[in-house]
């Protein structure tokens, strides 16, 4: 099959993405390879959202919308997998957007062989500035034992991703999601994507990383990353972690619980800065009774943990030892952090 001829669909969850939906959904149509199509699956948004996918379907053929009752993101990403025809699918956010040579330079590195995937950089686009950011693992083309042992096996258990778990920036042969909608988990909030692009990558036959390739423009909402806190956030890693151990089993996967265990902790990391910015008085006895349980407690004493950045070892020493005095003060720090984030972010404000 000549490569012009892969047809790619493009899949793009909207809820309420009014502000940055058109130039999304521009930035899709514009693509100098035009073999596409366009799903937009409408999740019930409430500010005209939806309105809009709809003018742009009635503008080109290429665009499907789908309008379903709201179910989160990965409902409406399982919808777009169900209704694509295409050869090949991308997923793109709402708010983010792609340059206009994305899909032409992807499909150059194909050579139409099942379960492959494609994977590009993206760009960190904050309030103020623009900050590339590259995949960790070294640009090329990995198959066979340099697939399995440079990349499957070093998926999870480390402190930064070797390859990063957005089901964006990577274009997809359809085959790598085959079968795999049964692990899914439309329930887990915090790392939602592990539903999809973690039993993909297992399934990867081939996996090409492109060098430079800042094709990907990520709005990256730095006040919601630093007034967030996520009441449930423990209860995400508990079900991530069971989605995990579901794959493993389904795929008759061995040997990877240390990987699990390392993964497990990493994210209890996230769990205890999230913690800390708890608003609730009451912040220390939910810190404490999450971080005291046995079996939360087994798992951060007996599995070693490599902590090179110098943030996450205080939230290291925090896990390690849940008591009130040490937690105050990295509350404190916590706080302080984010009042000079805040302060820097204003001052450059009014600098523009």
């Amino acid at each position: 099959m000549k490569k012009s001829k892969y047809k790619i669909s493009v899949m793009v969850p909207v809820y309420n993405a009014k502000d940055y939906l058109e130039q999304c959904v521009d930035s899709i149509l514009s693509q100098s390879y035009d073999n596409l199509e366009l799903l937009l699956i409408d999740d019930e948004s409430t500010d005209g959202s939806g309105e809009i996918c709809d003018r742009y379907a009635g503008q080109d053929s290429r665009v499907r919308v789908i309008h379903q009752k709201n179910s989160g993101c990965t409902a409406s990403s399982l919808t777009g997998l169900r209704n694509a025809s295409g050869d090949y699918y991308m997923f793109v956010d709402s708010d983010d957007y792609i340059e206009a040579e994305t899909l032409q330079e992807m499909t150059k590195l194909l050579i139409g062989k099942r379960g492959e995937i494609v994977c590009c950089n993206h760009i960190l686009e904050k309030k103020n500035e623009t900050v590339p950011a590259i995949c960790l693992a070294k640009p090329g083309v990995y198959e066979g034992e340099k697939l399995q042992s440079e990349i499957k096996e070093q998926l999870l258990g480390n402190e930064e991703r070797t390859l990063p778990f957005s089901r964006c920036m990577k274009l997809y042969e359809k085959s790598v999601f085959e079968g795999n909608e049964k692990y899914c988990d439309a329930a887990i909030r915090m790392g939602e994507d592990f539903n999809l692009v973690y039993p993909a990558l297992l399934d990867c036959s081939r996996l090409v990383i492109m060098e430079d390739a800042l094709f990907y423009h990520y709005r990256y909402v730095e006040d919601s990353m630093v007034h967030h806190y996520d009441p449930d956030i423990m209860d995400s890693v508990e079900r991530v972690r069971d989605f995990w151990h579901r794959v493993a089993e389904g795929k008759n996967i061995t040997g990877c619980e240390d990987e699990f265990d390392r993964e497990y902790c990493y994210l209890l990391i996230l769990v205890m800065k999230n913690e800390l910015r708890n608003p609730d008085k009451n912040y220390l006895r939910k810190i404490q009774d999450i971080f005291t349980r046995p079996e939360v407690r087994d798992k951060i004493t007996s599995t070693p943990l490599s902590v090179k950045s110098k943030a996450n070892a205080l939230l290291y020493l925090g896990m390690m030892y849940p008591q009130k005095p040490l937690l105050r003060i990295l509350r404190m720090v916590m706080r302080k952090h984010d009042n000079s984030v805040r302060k820097s972010r204003s001052a450059a404000g009014k600098g523009r």
